[in-house]
């Protein structure tokens, strides 16, 4: 089953997609990963949003929906592209499954930056050829080589990759 999270990873690094996919979870000591939730905390403190994501058929966790706009927040642009992808999926996810045409806005509290999103053809067929890539990956009976990138360095999963 793909969902968002998987979305995310696929645009940065397709081992931690077949990881995940097998519920092997990440360093949840990783200090980027607390200082994404501690900024994400603050956000919804300071908008008074409700105190849980938004579950949508146990595939879809949203930050927040506000008028037809789904929000995104983000720690950082480090993974814009990845961002932007996710939440093209959650849009595009509401259009195929929902009837529900959206919009969406990328937001980056600690850069003071609001990206709006929008689902255009190119992008649904970029979801599509994603959303086959990660079964293909999720199918595998072993996970991808592990490829050393940019992110490597700071990554949760480091350790099953490099140690």
């Amino acid at each position: 089953m793909v969902n968002g999270t998987l979305i995310w990873y696929y645009y940065i690094c397709k081992r931690q997609v077949w990881l995940i996919s097998r519920s092997i979870g990440s360093d949840q000591e990783n200090e980027l990963m607390i200082l994404g939730k501690h900024i994400f905390d603050i956000f919804k403190k300071r908008h008074k949003l409700g105190l849980k994501e938004i579950v949508i058929d146990n595939k879809i966790k949203l930050d927040y929906v506000k008028d037809k706009i789904i929000v995104e927040v983000k720690k950082s642009s480090k993974y814009l592209q990845a961002s932007k992808m996710q939440l093209c999926f959650y849009l595009y996810y509401h259009k195929k499954y929902k009837n529900l045409s959206l919009s969406g806005k990328l937001v980056i509290p600690e850069e003071n930056k609001i990206i709006d999103i929008a689902l255009d053809e190119d992008i649904e067929s970029e979801i599509e050829s994603a959303i086959s890539d990660i079964q293909n990956i999720i199918n595998q009976a072993l996970p991808p080589k592990p490829i050393k990138i940019q992110y490597c360095r700071k990554c949760a999963y480091k350790d099953l990759c490099w140690s």
